[in-house]
Formats: structure tokens, C-alpha cells, sequence
């Protein structure tokens, strides 16, 4: 063997050796985090909203953290990357999504809830049939936000671990998940909120070290980078215009227009995120709140535009081909990779390990807030509520919601396995459409709309939970779309399988309008008037805070 060979194995083995050392540092640490508030968690209210103990500038970074996901980490840079301009629309979509949060729902809901989303709706309708149909658009919504960050954690171990066997990345999506389980079985919301808190504080750190280090190789001129990434990116200036993703048929046209309607208005529907506004004690922490996060989340998406463009102009050869390969989920780690100094160097081995190492330390973060999210509609809704009929006690329902972790974080398992061919902006998109669809409607006609009942609550919940998943299930995004340069399959089902009918690869434009249809038909068909009578004492709850912990 040559020397060159013998050196270049040597470094790639200290490599290897420093990029393992940064993640079990990084698991450590959020475990260490996990364990120190387990101790600290004691009642219901602690597992559930961390003993609503937590500022407003903390709730924010932890908001932050919970929001700047893998999808906005790994997946926008990675769609920028690809696709230019409009990769670059995820950011604006998930930034201008807080608008809605902030002005409609933040305050009126921390006000007007206690733990879940099912709360609020609960206060003036028939408990049980609420309850059920919110814990079921809990899970699934949070399933699909999780599915996504399964597929990063995936493919940004095996780039990092050198790994190419698809038993290996498998492996590595089991692994994160027993992680999460891990995390919320034992430190509850205040060690969920906790990791968010430092993962928040590192993503930021490490996103501002690579935008600096990528502008500093362009003189800091941003205009240098856009122009050297769109001749890198081979498609001129049409890497820089709207309409090269979406603007090539009618269809595409239509896409776009739906996953905007998705990403601006999925926000205020998410369960993990509005869970969030219930660990602050008042309505003014609440607001701080937000106000934190819109500035944290405003900057770091301001950010990936560096990164998504950085990675189209600096990386260059097998890492390009890495990138496209990954649907773009690469792109950061590999440009951090090649600011350091490039492959095999020193310098880009620590940076590369770096990033990554943050990558995971937010997925592991967001997988957390999820799957407890769900784990605690399903105790507190379905178990405490539905089937307990309010009889169970605070150990029983938190018990159950540790089970419910379990069988949650294992379903993700088995859908991210086959999905890793997928985007997860683009996976968190479809999360957002199904949140849009079924929960926000429901929300703002119960806050906002007097003659609002059950049944209209029932069917905008199910109607636009059902449309949302049944158009995703007969869309391209599972079966049909395959790549025209390979032949490979770029759907959940593998090459040869097609019983795609919808064309749109997102739902919004068609689920969250009926959502709201059902839900003022299936009102206004109803005789029953008897959450009228409680309307004003929910509107004074949820701009007063009185009686919201009850």
C-alpha cells in the first residue's frame, strides 16, 4: 500500500474517531439533562407543562428549538441547494406561519388550556367525541413531523459514520427513536424543554459559524455567492428566479400555491407547538414568548439562505452528487465539510463533525417534543378523559402516557424505514397541511364563532384529517414519482408500484378549505345550541387566563 493511501486511511479513521466523540457528547449531555429534570418531575402538570415553570425568554429558545427542526437544519438549505429561489420559500413560509401563531392563537390558548389542544376545544363541547377526534389529529400529525426527522437522523449518520449499507441507516433510525422514547419517558417536559433550550443555543451557534465562514469566502458580498452558485448550480440564472421547481406546468403552479397555504397557516395548528404556550405561567409569557422565538427563528432562516446557496457554489464533486442523492438533506453538514478545508483535512473533518453533531442534537430534540406531545393527548384525552371518564389518577394517566411513547415512537420507526428517499422539508410540509386542515379550523371557529358546536367540531376535525391524509396517500409523495435520470423510486413505495390519482404532491389547497367548510356545515346543520351558553365564559378565559388551570 502507498504511503499517500496509508495516510489518507489514518485520517479517516481520526475523523470517524473525532465525529463519534462530538455525538456521544452531545447524547451525554441531553441525556445527563433528561435525568437531572426527571427528578424535578413529580405531578401531571410537571410531565405534561413542566410545572408551567418556565420564562418567556426560556419557552421562547425552547420554542425555537422545537421549530427549527431537521426540516429547517437539514432540509431547506438541502432544497435551496437544489432548487434556488424556490427552495428558499420554505424559510419564508415557516417565518410569516408565526404571524398567524402570534396574532390568533398564542395568547387566547395558553389562556383558555390547560395541557393539550383538546382543552380548549373541550371547555364548551361534548368532552368525549372532542376529546377523541383531537387525540387522534395529535398523533397523526405528530407522526408525520416525526417521520421526517427520522429520515434526516438517518442520512446524517451514515454520511458521518461512513456508512453506505441501507441495514446500517436503518440501524440508525431505530437507535434515534429509542433515544426519544428514552427522553420522554423519563424527563417529561422539563427535560424535553431543556434540550430544546441547549439545542436552540448550539443550532444558532453553529449555523452563524458556517454563514460567516461561507461569506467570508465571497468578501462578504452576497451577491458574489448568488452569482457563483447559480453558474455551480448549472441552470444560469434560472437558479435564482421563481419557477424552477414549481413553475414548470400548470400543476407545479398549483403545488406551490398549496404549499404555501400549508406553511403559512400549519403553524397555528401543530400540536407540539402549541403544547408550548401552556409551560409559561401567564398570558405575558405567552406573548414574550413568541416574541423570542419570531427573533430567533427570523435569524436562522435568514441563515439557511447562506447555507442552501453556500452548499450550491462550494460543493463541488462526489459531495454534489451526495447531496442530490439525499433529496438535499446533506447539504449543510457537506458545506461545512467544505469551508473547513474540504474532504480528508483536518479543518473539515472538525467542522463536518461539528455541524453534524448539532444536526442530531436537534433531531433528537424535536423527536422528543413530538413524540410526548402525542404520548400526552393520548393520557390525558383518550385515556383520562374518554375512556377513565375523568376517574384516573395523576400516576395512572402519566403512566400511560410512558407507554404511549412506546408504541408512538415505534410506529415512526416503521414509516421512516421507507421513507428515507424523501425530503424533510418537504415531509414537514405535508405535516404542516394536515395540521392546517384539521386542528386550526376547529380552533379559531371554537375561539372565535358563538354558534360553534360539536358536531362542526367533529367534522372539521375528521374531514379535514381524512382529506389531508387520503390525498397525501393517493399523491406521488407515496407511489409514482420516480427519478428520470435513474429510474429509482422518489415516492414511499418502491419503482413500479403507481395508484397515485391526486397530482398535488402537497394537500393544502384542497384539505384546509374543506376543513373549514365542514366545519361551519356540520354547525350550522346541528340543532345543538348548548356550547353557545358557555361562549362567554370561554371568551372571558381566554382573555383573562381566569380558570385556565382548573
Amino acid at each position: 500500500m502507498r504511503t499517500q493511501d496509508v495516510l489518507l486511511a489514518a485520517s479517516e479513521g481520526s475523523n470517524q474517531a473525532l465525529t463519534a466523540s462530538l455525538f456521544a457528547v452531545v447524547v451525554l449531555l441531553t441525556v445527563g439533562i433528561t435525568f437531572w429534570a426527571s427528578r424535578n418531575t413529580k405531578t401531571a402538570a410537571d410531565y405534561y407543562a413542566g410545572g408551567r415553570s418556565f420564562s418567556g425568554v426560556q419557552n421562547g429558545f425552547a420554542i425555537g428549538g422545537d421549530y427549527m427542526s431537521a426540516a429547517s437544519f437539514l432540509g431547506i438549505s438541502g432544497a435551496i441547494a437544489l432548487s434556488g429561489y424556490d427552495g428558499f420559500l420554505y424559510s419564508i413560509g415557516f417565518l410569516v406561519a408565526w404571524l398567524v401563531a402570534l396574532l390568533l392563537i398564542a395568547e387566547l390558548l395558553r389562556n383558555s388550556g390547560r395541557f393539550t389542544m383538546a382543552d380548549q376545544l373541550a371547555y364548551r363541547m361534548r368532552q368525549r367525541p372532542i376529546r377523541q377526534a383531537a387525540a387522534v389529529s395529535t398523533v397523526v400529525v405528530s407522526i408525520f413531523y416525526l417521520l421526517a426527522q427520522m429520515v434526516g437522523a438517518g442520512a446524517l449518520v451514515a454520511l458521518l459514520l461512513g456508512v453506505d449499507s441501507q441495514t446500517a441507516k436503518n440501524i440508525t433510525i431505530v437507535s434515534v427513536g429509542v433515544l426519544m422514547i428514552f427522553y420522554v419517558v423519563v424527563g417529561g417536559m422539563k427535560g424535553t424543554t431543556w434540550v430544546q433550550i441547549v439545542k436552540a443555543v448550539l443550532l444558532m451557534f453553529g449555523t452563524l459559524l458556517i454563514s460567516v465562514l461561507v461569506l467570508a469566502k465571497f468578501g462578504f458580498n452576497l451577491s458574489d455567492l448568488l452569482g457563483t452558485a447559480a453558474d455551480a448550480s448549472g441552470k444560469g440564472q434560472a437558479f435564482l428566479e421563481p419557477g424552477l421547481k414549481y413553475g414548470a406546468t400548470t400543476t407545479s403552479k398549483i403545488d406551490f400555491l398549496s404549499l404555501g397555504i400549508a406553511l403559512v397557516l400549519g403553524t397555528a395548528g401543530l400540536p407540539h407547538i402549541l403544547v408550548r404556550f401552556y409551560t409559561v405561567p401567564t398570558a405575558k409569557q405567552a406573548r414574550v414568548s413568541v416574541l423570542w422565538a419570531i427573533g430567533l427563528i427570523g435569524t436562522f432562516y435568514l441563515m439557511t439562505l447562506v447555507l442552501g446557496f453556500g452548499a450550491a457554489a462550494l460543493v463541488t464533486g462526489d459531495a454534489k452528487d451526495q447531496i442530490a442523492a439525499s433529496g438535499g438533506n446533506l447539504a449543510s453538514p457537506l458545506l461545512a465539510e467544505a469551508v473547513g478545508g474540504g474532504p480528508s483535512t483536518l479543518g473539515g473533518a472538525i467542522l463536518l463533525a461539528l455541524i453534524s453533531a448539532v444536526a442530531f442534537a436537534t433531531i433528537l430534540a424535536v423527536v422528543a417534543g413530538l413524540t410526548l406531545t402525542s404520548a400526552s393527548s393520548v393520557a390525558h384525552d383518550l385515556y383520562a378523559n374518554v375512556w377513565k371518564k375523568g376517574t384516573a389518577t395523576e400516576k395512572d394517566e402519566v403512566r400511560t402516557a410512558r407507554i404511549a411513547a412506546f408504541v408512538i415512537g415505534g410506529i415512526a420507526i416503521a414509516l421512516a424505514i421507507p421513507g428515507q428517499s424523501l425530503n424533510v422539508a418537504f415531509l414537514v410540509a405535508l405535516a404542516f397541511a394536515v395540521a392546517a386542515s384539521a386542528n386550526l379550523p376547529a380552533l379559531l371557529y371554537n375561539l372565535f364563532w358563538k354558534r360553534f358546536n360539536t358536531r362542526g367540531a367533529l367534522w372539521s376535525i375528521y374531514g379535514g384529517l381524512i382529506s389531508a391524509v387520503g390525498l397525501v396517500f393517493f399523491s406521488p409523495v407515496v407511489s409514482g414519482k420516480v427519478d428520470p435520470d435513474t429510474g429509482s423510486s422518489l415516492s414511499l413505495f418502491p419503482a413500479g408500484v403507481d395508484f397515485s390519482w391526486f397530482p398535488l404532491e402537497n394537500p393544502g389547497i384542497v384539505s384546509i378549505p374543506l376543513g373549514f367548510l365542514l366545519g361551519w356545515l356540520g354547525t350550522v346543520t346541528s340543532s345543538d345550541k348548548g356550547s353557545q351558553e358557555r361562549f362567554a365564559e370561554l371568551e372571558v378565559r381566554s382573555l383573562t387566563g381566569a380558570g385556565a388551570e382548573k
